[in-house]
């Protein structure tokens, strides 16, 4: 694990450094998520649109349709649980 320093300006914006973002793939436009951990912060790279996985499981086994509910309540499920495994793993020091 690396230690990178970056100046918070007067309008609370700071650079990431080069070799973060090269290491995380980031480019212009990317978004980013801020977990917070008690006293720590961890950024989490937002880089793919959810448009992209459109039709990339191809159609329901069952040729039914869910409700915009049931999906919310799977993307929440999902990433709730993937935010958890974030934390731990930075924890844990495993990442």
């Amino acid at each position: 694990m690396g230690v990178y320093d970056s100046t918070l300006t007067s309008k609370g914006q700071t650079t990431i450094p080069a070799e973060i973002r090269e290491a995380l793939n980031l480019k212009p436009g990317d978004k980013i998520r801020y977990v917070m951990s008690g006293d720590r912060v961890y950024l989490r790279v937002k880089n793919g649109r959810l448009a992209d996985l459109a039709g990339f499981l191809g159609r329901p086994p069952n040729a039914e349709g869910v409700s915009t509910e049931e999906i919310d309540d799977a993307i929440m499920d999902a990433v709730a649980e993937d935010d958890e495994r974030i934390v731990r793993e930075w924890r844990d020091g495993s990442k």
